[in-house]
């Protein structure tokens, strides 16, 4: 399964946003385009420019490579109901990796992503390892019993303290028995609050 590993900061400088929790101090601290003559290349951005940063920002943001999220972006477009915007950031959201990093069971979608993909859940029973898997209402996600021994998730009480995330309506966890379930469909303002998905489709759509 291809990755991006690139160090993240590195990618929350190109893009201006921060999209590991670990990169808002060093924003703070630098700005502009990372790299010898990154300061050279500041300036008003063209309109394309704008959309591909916006895109490639989100695409970084939920850890998709380039054909995952076009793939996306076309499936947002062709579905009969909603906003294709709005669509994408609803398959966005409805992955297993980004329902583990939204109950607060992982510190950022990078450490969630890696927990599924080690084999650290089951899915309605059964173990799962790919991080894209889509959810759907009424689903259950669980630690693996023999995970539940592990000294991340004896701690995990510890791990939700330092999340960010804030109550879903279509999510909810239980830390005690370790277990997240699936209780409707994400709502657009409880997705990402800086992402502008109307230029992603007009990048799309030229």
């Amino acid at each position: 399964m291809a990755r991006d590993n690139s160090p993240i900061v590195k990618q929350s400088r190109r893009e201006g946003y921060a999209l590991h929790p670990k990169a808002h101090k060093v924003l703070a601290r630098k700005t502009g385009i990372p790299g010898q003559h990154g300061q050279g290349r500041q300036g008003k951005q063209s309109l394309y420019a704008t959309q591909l940063r916006e895109k490639q920002k989100v695409r970084r943001l939920y850890g998709l490579m380039e054909k995952q999220f076009a793939r996306l972006m076309d499936e947002a477009t062709r579905s009969k109901e909603g906003l294709a915007g709005e669509n994408l950031l609803k398959l966005l959201e409805l992955r297993i990796d980004n329902a583990v990093y939204r109950s607060g069971f992982a510190v950022s979608r990078r450490a969630a992503r890696q927990l599924v993909g080690h084999g650290h859940f089951l899915l309605n029973g059964r173990r799962v390892d790919i991080p894209s898997i889509r959810l759907k209402a009424g689903d259950v996600i669980a630690v693996r019993p023999k995970s539940t021994k592990s000294d991340y998730f004896t701690h995990i009480n510890d791990v939700i303290g330092n999340s960010v995330q804030g109550p879903l309506s279509w999510l909810k966890s239980d830390p005690k028995k370790l277990q997240i379930e699936i209780t409707g469909v994400p709502k657009r303002e409880e997705a990402e609050a800086d992402i502008n998905e109307q230029l992603i489709v007009e990048f799309y759509s030229r």
